[in-house]
């Protein structure tokens, strides 16, 4: 007889699940070794789940949480674009360095190896963030806030591709080494100071008024 999962065991087996996805991918990543390390049978998990793809595509979802909550603080946090850009780069770089292995799942879902799901998965992960900061952009730019002329759907996609950099940046070893390639061999230890270099460089492309 199966033992049954609770809340508790749940998140356990996924947060296992992604700790062995993101270091070895979808095609790799081991059943087993996940099932071991969670503490429980693999046919436990082909219980809650059908085969490795959709416990896969579970664990991503569980992953997602962290960036959404964080975009929906912010969010009712602040009104003002700058305060909400400040306060977004401040906890995505919190959560990279802390969730460094949700970032990495984040950074291996974009690699080939997902491609079979790129469309469901950019869809889940990109289709609601997309419209939030077009929507603040735009609505910036009506209160006269910024002179950014173009469009606000495109400076969306500069935006959030900055950000997604900037996650990599914290928790993926290959973006860490690039950094510090880019910016110096001290910057991982002053994140403010990267912080407040990202807010530079975004009031200038909005033309903060």
């Amino acid at each position: 007889m199966y033992k049954k999962l609770d809340e508790n065991g749940l998140t356990a087996l996924l947060e296992a699940g992604i700790d062995e996805f993101s270091a070895k991918g979808l095609d790799k990543g081991n059943i087993n070794v996940i099932a071991k390390n969670a503490g429980f049978s693999v046919g436990l998990i082909y219980k809650y789940y059908e085969n490795k793809d959709q416990f896969f595509l579970a664990c991503v979802e569980h992953s997602l949480k962290l960036l959404e909550q964080t975009l929906q603080e912010v969010l009712l946090q602040e009104d003002d674009i700058m305060s909400c850009i400040r306060l977004l780069i401040r906890q995505l770089i919190t959560g990279a360095k802390e969730h460094a292995n949700y970032y990495v799942m984040y950074n291996e879902i974009t690699s080939g190896s997902c491609q079979k799901y790129a469309a469901e998965l950019a869809g889940k992960i990109e289709g609601n963030t997309s419209r939030i900061y077009e929507a603040l952009v735009a609505k910036a730019k009506a209160e006269g806030r910024i002179r950014y002329g173009g469009n606000p759907r495109m400076f969306a996609f500069y935006f959030d591709s900055l950000l997604m950099m900037l996650q990599f940046s914290f928790s993926c070893e290959y973006y860490k080494e690039r950094l510090k390639i880019f910016c110096g061999e001290d910057v991982l230890k002053d994140p403010e100071k990267m912080a407040e270099s990202f807010m530079e460089f975004m009031a200038g492309a909005l033309g903060v008024v």
